[in-house]
């Protein structure tokens, strides 16, 4: 791949998009029951035809178990993955920080706490039942976002790395005390929170699919047009004024825009940590630091990697399933030692 060409060619594309092809037909294939790949083709195939009006979608027990149950779920990994990614690349552009992501800000637990107050009391909207829910989430996780780069700007004109995690860690804390508490007021309701904090994309649908489609083409196609502005921020904020960036006006863009995404997928998924760490991390070794290169290669990659979790997830321990997260963080965790001993390293 050429490291500085300004944007993604063709065949990039192509190449990016085949990969994650490939990898969302090997979890739609295997599972508790596994389903051979000319079934599972054959069966995709007709239900496509079936959606454009020129045949029917097949019947039978593999057909029912792919377009039902497997089929959205991986399209919501899918989804997800490439959402937390686009959010995490945009982040560590935005704060010239390769250890920004919603997880280690505390972005992440900020929507967590949204969505626990909506489950937890039954906050709901008329005509659509998971609203609340993620209205909730979306709104905490831009309220967090602010609360965190606040404090740490306060303590911190710099905005050191060191500054915004611990702000970050703190404020993850202190949430998750608050959450514990109002799962002390709904304990009805306890396992339901439990397992879905941990980050969990078991029970997704073909709405869900719909809504992260929608959030991904708004709040992520805003990310992708202001590419040419997270380059400039990269260098340095007086750098952009120069340029004759609008610094406020972009930093709100960007920060609500991540905000958004992180909200929607942890108010479908849970709490799901660094996809928005590694995946950045690591195609910016394939790819360079351009964002006009590193965005659409971070959307293939967060959706390859977060669909690998997955498969990881539900197949390791068949039939029972782990958390989504829990393999996210183990990897993330792993991950986020090596960035930040090199960091540190670099100083």
């Amino acid at each position: 791949m050429r490291r500085h060409a300004g944007h993604f060619s063709l065949w990039e594309y192509l190449l990016f998009a085949a990969v994650t092809f490939a990898v969302m037909c090997l979890c739609v294939c295997l599972g508790s029951v596994n389903i051979p790949l000319g079934e599972t083709l054959s069966v995709l195939g007709a239900a496509a035809r079936e959606l454009l009006g020129r045949g029917e979608a097949q019947s039978g027990v593999s057909a029912a178990i792919i377009v039902s149950r497997r089929l959205p779920r991986v399209l919501c990994v899918a989804m997800t993955g490439a959402a937390l990614s686009l959010a995490g690349a945009a982040m560590q552009g935005l704060l010239k920080n390769p250890l920004a992501d919603g997880s280690t800000l505390g972005v992440s637990s900020g929507a967590a706490l949204g969505a626990v107050i909506a489950i937890a009391f039954g906050i709901t909207f008329p005509g659509l039942p998971f609203a609340g829910t993620m209205i909730l989430a979306i709104l905490f996780a831009f309220l967090s976002l602010l609360i965190i780069l606040g404090l740490a700007y306060k303590l911190d004109y710099s905005l050191s790395t060191n500054t915004i995690i611990l702000i970050g860690v703190i404020f993850s804390m202190f949430v998750s005390s608050l959450m514990n508490i109002i799962v002390t007021f709904a304990a009805d309701r306890i396992q339901h929170i439990t397992f879905w904090t941990m980050g969990s994309l078991q029970g997704a649908s073909w709405q869900n699919a719909g809504v992260l489609l929608g959030a991904l083409i708004l709040f992520g196609g805003a990310i992708f047009l202001h590419a040419r502005e997270l380059n400039a921020f990269a260098v340095g904020e007086d750098n952009a004024r120069h340029i004759g960036v609008n610094v406020r006006r972009v930093k709100m863009i960007l920060l609500i825009t991540v905000s958004g995404l992180i909200g929607v997928c942890v108010s479908i998924g849970g709490t799901i940590g660094f996809v928005g760490l590694v995946t950045p991390h690591m195609v910016r070794m394939l790819v360079g630091p351009n964002h006009r290169r590193l965005l659409p290669a971070s959307l293939f990659g967060g959706a390859v990697f977060l669909l690998l979790a997955d498969l990881v997830a539900r197949t390791l321990l068949n039939p029972r399933e782990l958390p989504i997260g829990v393999v996210t963080s183990l990897v993330g965790a792993v991950v986020f030692v090596g960035i930040f001993y090199r960091t540190r390293k670099g100083h």
